[in-house]
C-alpha cells in the first residue's frame, strides 16, 4: 500500500467509481456528462466588407511642366541655371511669378527646370587658337583707336592748310583759296570720322543688342554739331546775329579730339562692366545679391568714363590754349565736352544690355533742351517775347555759352544713370542676345 492509498483509505484495487475525466460515477445519466460547462468559444472575427479601397485624390497638375513646354528651347540650350533664370526674367518671370509654380524665386525655378529638361545634343566645343584670339582682339582695338586717329589727322590737314605759303588753285574773288581747302578737308575728314564712328559702334563693346531707332543718328549728329559749332552761333544769336553771308565757321576741334578719344575708355569701361556682371550673375543665388552687387560695378565704370573724358577734354583744351588744336574753350567747354560724352556712353551702354528706348530718350532729351535754348533767343526778337531770352543771357553772361550744352547734356546723362541703376541690375541685361525670338508654342503642347 502506498502513501496515496494510505490517505484515502483505500487499497491498490479498490475501484472508486468515479470519472476521472468528469468526476461523475459510471451510471451517471448522460446529461449530466454534457451538462457540466464548456469553454467559452473564441469569437469570430468580424467580416471585412469587400469594397475596393478610394482612388487618391488628385492633386493640381504640374505647374512647372507648363513652363517647361513654353521654354523648352531656353532649358535645352542652357549651360546653367543662371542663364535659365536670366532668360525668364527676360520673359518676364518675376520673384512674384515663380512663387506661383512653389518657388521662392526665379533662382529655384530655373534650378528645377535645368535639372528636369534633358540637356539638348551639342558639339564638342572647339579648342581656342591663341593666335586668332589675339588678332580678333588688337583688331578691335585699332578699330576704336581709329575715330581719334583720324580726327587729329583731320585737325592737322586742316591746320597745314590754313598756314600753307603759297595760295592754291580755284582762287575765287571771294577770298582765298585756302578756306575752301580747308572746307574740302574739314568735310572728308569728318565723313571719315563719322564712319569710324559707326564701325566702332557696331562690332565690340559698344554693339548694340537689339536695333536702335533712327532717329538716334539724327539726335547723335545734332548734339556732335552744337558741340563743334553751338556757342559761337547762340554768342551770334545773343548778339543780334548771325550774318551768315560772310559768318566764318569756327569749329571747337579741342571737344572734337576729346571725344573722339573717348571711345577706348569708353569701349574698355562697356567690358569691363558686362565682364564683372557676368561674373557676378554665375555667382549669386538670388536676384536681390546681384543687383546689389551689380550697381557698385555700374557706378565704378561711369565714374571711370567721366574721369576719362575729363582728362581728354582738360588735355585738348590745353593743347587748344598753345593753338596746337583750335582755340581752348576754357573750364566751360571741358565740362559740356565730358557731360556730352557721359551722356552718350550711358546711352550705348544701355543700348547694349537691351534697353534701346532709353538710349534714344536721353539723346533726345539733350537735344530738346539746346534746341529750346536757342528758340528762346530768337523767340525773344518777337514783340512781346523779350522775358523768353532772359534766362539764356544770364546764364551765359555769367557762366559762358558752354553752359547750354552742359547743362542740357548732364540732366539727361543723370536721368539715364538713375534709370541703369534699375535696369541693368537685372539678370536679363546680361544674357546672350538671342538670335531670333523663339516660335510660340501651341495649346496642346502644354497640356501633360
Amino acid at each position: 500500500m502506498t502513501t496515496a492509498d494510505m490517505g484515502t483509505g483505500l487499497g491498490p484495487g479498490t475501484d472508486t467509481g468515479l470519472d476521472t475525466d468528469t468526476g461523475l460515477g459510471p451510471g451517471a445519466a448522460p446529461e449530466a456528462r454534457t451538462s457540466s460547462p464548456a469553454p467559452a468559444p473564441t469569437p469570430a472575427p468580424l467580416p471585412v466588407r469587400d469594397t475596393p479601397a478610394r482612388p487618391p485624390r488628385r492633386g493640381p497638375a504640374d505647374p512647372v511642366k507648363t513652363l517647361m513646354h513654353q521654354h523648352r528651347t531656353l532649358c535645352e540650350r542652357a549651360v546653367d541655371p543662371m542663364e535659365i533664370a536670366a532668360g525668364l526674367e527676360a520673359h518676364g518671370v518675376t520673384d512674384r511669378t515663380a512663387a506661383r509654380f512653389r518657388h521662392r524665386d526665379v533662382f529655384s525655378l530655373a534650378e528645377e527646370l535645368y535639372a528636369r529638361v534633358p540637356r539638348a545634343e551639342a558639339p564638342p566645343p572647339a579648342v581656342p587658337v591663341p593666335g586668332p584670339v589675339r588678332r580678333g582682339r588688337a583688331a578691335r582695338v585699332a578699330l576704336h583707336l581709329l575715330p581719334g586717329a583720324v580726327c587729329a589727322a583731320t585737325v592737322a590737314a586742316v591746320a597745314a592748310a590754313g598756314h600753307a605759303p603759297t595760295p592754291v588753285p580755284f582762287t575765287s574773288a571771294d577770298g582765298p583759296s585756302l578756306r575752301l581747302v580747308q572746307t574740302i578737308v574739314a568735310a572728308a575728314g569728318a565723313g571719315l570720322v563719322l564712319l569710324a564712328l559707326r564701325l566702332c559702334v557696331r562690332h565690340g563693346p559698344l554693339r548694340a543688342r537689339y536695333p536702335i531707332a533712327r532717329s538716334a543718328g539724327l539726335w547723335t549728329c545734332w548734339l556732335a554739331g552744337y558741340a563743334l559749332c553751338g556757342d559761337r552761333l547762340l554768342r551770334q544769336l545773343l548778339a543780334g546775329g548771325p550774318d551768315l553771308p560772310y559768318a566764318r565757321p569756327q569749329l571747337a576741334t579741342a571737344s572734337a579730339l576729346a571725344l573722339t578719344c573717348a571711345v577706348v575708355p569708353a569701349a574698355w569701361c562697356a567690358h569691363w562692366f558686362a565682364g564683372r556682371a557676368r561674373r557676378g550673375l554665375a555667382d549669386s543665388r538670388c536676384l536681390t545679391a546681384f543687383a546689389s552687387g551689380v550697381r557698385p560695378l555700374l557706378l565704378i565704370a561711369t565714374a571711370m568714363q567721366l574721369a576719362a573724358l575729363l582728362a581728354l577734354s582738360a588735355a585738348a583744351d590745353a593743347a587748344g590754349g598753345t593753338g596746337a588744336v583750335g582755340d581752348g574753350g576754357g573750364a566751360g567747354a571741358v565740362a559740356a565736352a565730358s557731360a556730352l560724352g557721359a551722356l552718350l556712353f550711358l546711352a550705348r551702354l544701355l543700348a547694349r544690355h537691351g534697353f534701346p528706348a532709353a538710349a534714344v530718350a536721353g539723346p533726345a532729351a539733350a537735344v530738346a533742351l539746346e534746341a529750346a535754348a536757342l528758340a528762346c533767343v530768337l523767340a525773344a526778337r518777337l514783340p512781346g517775347l523779350e522775358p523768353l531770352s532772359g534766362p539764356v543771357e544770364v546764364a551765359v553772361t555769367h557762366l559762358g555759352p558752354s553752359v547750354v550744352p552742359a547743362v542740357a547734356c548732364a540732366l539727361p546723362a543723370l536721368g539715364l544713370l538713375l534709370y541703369a541703376l534699375g535696369a541693368l541690375t537685372g539678370a536679363s541685361a546680361h544674357a546672350a542676345a538671342p538670335d531670333a525670338a523663339p516660335a510660340p508654342v501651341p495649346a496642346e503642347a502644354d497640356r501633360p
